[in-house]
């Protein structure tokens, strides 16, 4: 019987590491989300723009050291990537961030409230305003901010250390 290699290459490596990390992110956004809404009362759009920096910040420590590899800490090499880092989440952030409300204005969680209720899903969580607006979003977010990364910030020339 022929031997078969089933560890990952680094391209599939990358995107299991990314898929990982991405639901972290996603939870670590949620969980602020759903402390803000439900424990401090904030607004759709406050909690949303609250919970979007910590898990910014989240993801660009594990996208950098784990995902993407990118070995340089040269200060320079740092900024450079925290910048085109935030810029690309920028732009996926105002899709989420007004995103949320937007969906969630239009009736878009009612559909799923009705859902939740009839298979008697009672979890604070579920019943969170917004989180199904919240959750359509992040499909479209995490596929965009991996190809932003993979394309603009963690590019191959910073996967290599960087002795300056």
């Amino acid at each position: 019987m022929e031997n078969i290699n089933i560890s990952p290459n680094g391209k599939t490596k990358e995107i299991i590491l990314y898929i990982i990390f991405g639901v972290l992110t996603t939870l670590v956004n949620w969980v602020i989300y759903a402390l803000l809404t439900n424990l401090c009362s904030l607004s759709i759009l406050i909690s949303n723009a609250i919970s979007w920096g910590g898990a910014v910040a989240f993801a660009f420590v594990t996208n950098k050291i784990w995902v993407f590899e990118s070995k340089s800490w040269n200060i320079r090499t740092i900024i450079q990537e925290s910048i085109a880092f935030l810029a690309s989440r920028a732009v996926t952030g105002v899709i989420e961030i007004f995103g949320v409300p937007l969906l969630s204005l239009t009736g878009f969680d009612n559909i799923f409230y009705g859902i939740a209720e009839r298979i008697h899903l009672s979890s604070q969580l579920f019943f969170t305003k917004g989180i199904y607006s919240k959750a359509a979003l992040a499909v479209i977010v995490i596929i965009l901010n991996y190809v932003l990364s993979k394309l603009l910030v963690f590019r191959e020339q910073n996967k290599k250390e960087n002795k300056n």
